[in-house]
């Protein structure tokens, strides 16, 4: 069948359907009268109601174009068959009003339905789709600011304002898999129906939807099992979970560190290290038994900030300055303060912490810290991975990584979290030594394995950074470097505007460009991108030498990358680590040459049926679901020769109304009053306490 070209398709529907009597359904993959597109890297072949979808890179679907007034309709059903047997697909429907962004992209706006699901390998998988409700005040879900979602998220999942009666496009697509991946959509239909009746609270004005959040930090207007309504509530989960924690006492085969006692034992050094043993990597423990992470970030009773800046309508009955729950307003995550000043939000308010202050008492630190590591050991943890409270590390009681963050002279025009700090700046190196001497008392601890040194640095392709230095200003350290080598290079600027095609009267005119360089620049931007990157690696290599050789490097925490800088951080890098929120790990490997340790850093999944607006990076249907995808994930993890821990973010979930950057995910072990999901401590449970033995036999 033929494809046809975007910009020349034409609405045909208003033929097709131009009848008094609306058709039961409407069958998509029908190319005489509909049209239907993919991106270039993608192979189609349309089949009878099916189509076939092989791709060559990470990113490929299938759309839909016409012009539908669906209100006479309630949802979509369709079919999605997986045909890799390793690698699960992470799929999303979009229902939009524009032509405009028709990329095989996730977003969120208004005149857009989402959906996501996921697809395990080798599964055939109907997906029924229904329709938000009809909202009586659609301009509620314009008063929300700083929240990825907001609580109009629970219409139909990640469904803003959307106008059913004018929908252009139908998106069925997966993300982030392999290339060479194959898989069929099929059976794609509208269905005729009514749509869901919304709830009371869908339908409220803003005078009686404000405030939205209550005094625990919750979603005042839905319910939930385990939600919480009162102080007492508070104090009869403790009491439960006493009883859960005095029945799981924890796994019987670890060594005080959380290693393998019943394991082969090698040499002990006094601090942790890496070892591949039989075919896969390990750590060992300080007393030389082998250790696998098991971890989660941000053991920390303030997870659950948020900002109250020109957002103080949302919330009810915040204290009063000279009110006990006051000190609240007060309280910081000292790793994310940085990120609340840097986007100048100055009022803040510590729910989190408020509830372990109803919920322990004065005392409340103490008594959170001591529970901390006493769930780890129950649940099966081994780690307080990075992010986490500092106190709390340093109980000598689990052990814990740390992460350092170098915020030093940056490259200008770099973006991501922070910009890339220019590693040939004095600066870079001074702050990075000043940084670790902080945290003296761990570099010498048995107890520490390591540090992350920044986190999903932003590294673009393998020219990004050094085109961003040759616009810099003069001043800029990265680019006086680069300037002294093309003048070593070509000796005059005449040869380099030759290979350039350039016209710069002098390396001092280059050196004060502020403009990008033509394409023909790209080999030496290349080659300069990889001494920057060299130089990041390097310097940080060095000084971890210098100051901490005990300790392991382990590394940047990717959320992406190119193969330069992969293959330079393996050299440097003692653990290379990833943040990786896919479905499970079975797909992964390294680059042809690179055989290193790998830990995650990063991953979760979330669920909207416990209150919140928002499932984080990776959806799923329920608790239930959730908990089974955690065993899914970890043990996926452990039958990989390369992996040597994973670590969940985060320890409890984020605040309903959101943090500084608007998360406000479902991403926790624990809610907001610090109640523990027992669906999912289940299977952490269920993983944790045979970890050895899964990892051990494992081929």
């Amino acid at each position: 069948m033929k494809i046809k070209n975007l910009l020349l398709s034409v609405a045909v529907f208003l033929a097709c359907f131009g009848y008094a009597k609306q058709p039961e359904k409407i069958t998509l993959i029908d190319p005489a009268n509909i049209d239907i597109f993919s991106r270039s890297n993608t192979e189609l072949n349309i089949m009878r109601n099916a189509i076939e979808l092989t791709t060559t890179s990470g990113v490929s679907g299938v759309y839909f174009v016409g012009n539908w007034d669906l209100t006479g309709y309630n949802r979509i059903r369709f079919k999605v068959k997986n045909f890799d047997p390793i690698q699960s697909l992470e799929m999303t429907v979009h229902l939009q009003e524009e032509l405009k962004n028709v990329s095989m992209k996730r977003h969120v706006k208004a005149g857009t339905m989402t959906k996501l699901f996921v697809v395990r390998p080798n599964e055939e998988k109907t997906m029924e789709v229904m329709f938000p409700p009809v909202i009586k005040h659609p301009e509620v879900n314009d008063c929300f600011s700083r929240m990825k979602n907001p609580p109009y998220s629970f219409c139909g999942h990640y469904a803003y304002n959307v106008d059913l009666s004018k929908i252009k496009v139908v998106k069925i697509f997966a993300n982030r898999h392999l290339a060479d991946t194959r898989y069929m959509v099929s059976d794609v239909e509208i269905l005729a129906g009514k749509r869901v009746e919304p709830e009371a609270w869908m339908q409220m004005s803003k005078e009686k939807f404000f405030p939205f959040i209550d005094k625990y930090g919750q979603f005042k207007h839905k319910d939930w099992e385990g939600k919480t309504h009162s102080d007492e509530d508070l104090k009869k989960a403790r009491e439960i979970e006493e009883k859960d924690l005095a029945a799981h006492t924890g796994a019987t085969d670890w060594t005080k560190y959380g290693g393998w006692k019943n394991g082969p034992k090698l040499k002990g050094t006094g601090h942790f290290r890496v070892e591949k043993v039989d075919g896969k990597w390990w750590m060992v423990d300080p007393e030389g038994y082998l250790f696998w992470s098991h971890g989660v970030v941000r053991v920390t009773p303030s997870s659950g900030i948020t900002p109250l800046d020109k957002r103080e309508y949302y919330f009810e009955n915040l204290p009063a300055e000279n009110d006990e729950f006051a000190k609240f307003y007060h309280t910081h995550d000292i790793l994310l303060k940085p990120y609340y000043t840097a986007r100048k939000l100055k009022s803040t308010y510590d729910y989190s912490s408020a509830n372990a202050y109803r919920k322990y008492g004065p005392d409340y630190k103490n008594i959170y810290a001591d529970l901390a590591h006493r769930r780890l050991k129950s649940w099966g943890l081994n780690t307080i991975a990075n992010s986490s409270d500092r106190d709390i590390c340093m109980m000598d009681r689990t052990v814990y990584t740390e992460r350092i963050e170098i915020h030093s002279k940056p490259i200008k025009g770099t973006t991501g979290w922070w910009p890339f700090m220019d590693p040939f700046d004095p600066s870079f190196g001074k702050v990075l030594r000043e940084r670790m001497l902080s945290h003296k008392e761990q570099l010498d601890d048995p107890w520490c394995l390591g540090f992350f040194v920044d986190n999903e640095i932003k590294w673009g392709n393998t020219r990004s950074l050094a085109a961003a230095v040759i616009k810099a200003p003069a001043t800029q350290q990265a680019k006086i470097v680069m300037i002294d080598w093309l003048k070593e290079k070509y000796g005059e600027i005449a040869a380099l505007n030759r290979v350039w095609g350039m016209e710069f009267e002098s390396w001092e005119a280059l050196l004060a460009n502020r403009t990008k360089v033509s394409k023909k620049a790209d080999w030496d931007l290349k080659v300069f991108n990889k001494r920057i990157i060299e130089t990041y690696f390097s310097t940080i290599r060095r000084i971890f030498k210098e100051i901490a050789p005990q300790k392991l490097y382990l590394g940047c925490r990717f959320a992406g990358s190119n193969a330069d800088v992969l293959s330079i951080a393996a050299r440097y890098c003692d653990v290379i680590s990833y943040n990786i929120y896919r479905s499970d790990l079975r797909w992964f490997s390294l680059p042809t040459g690179i055989d290193k340790p790998v830990m995650i850093g990063e991953f979760h999944f979330g669920a909207l049926d416990r209150g919140l607006f928002h499932a984080g990076q990776v959806y799923t249907e329920n608790q239930e679901e959730r908990a089974q995808m955690y065993y899914n994930y970890v043990r996926s993890a452990l039958e990989h020769p390369l992996f040597i821990g994973t670590h969940w973010h985060q320890f409890s979930d984020q605040a309903a109304s959101g943090r500084f950057d608007g998360e406000n995910f479902q991403v926790g072990f624990t809610d907001i009053c610090d109640k523990p999901y027992y669906e999912t401590i289940a299977k952490i449970r269920e993983v944790g306490y045979k970890m050895y033995e899964i990892r051990s036999k494992a081929k």
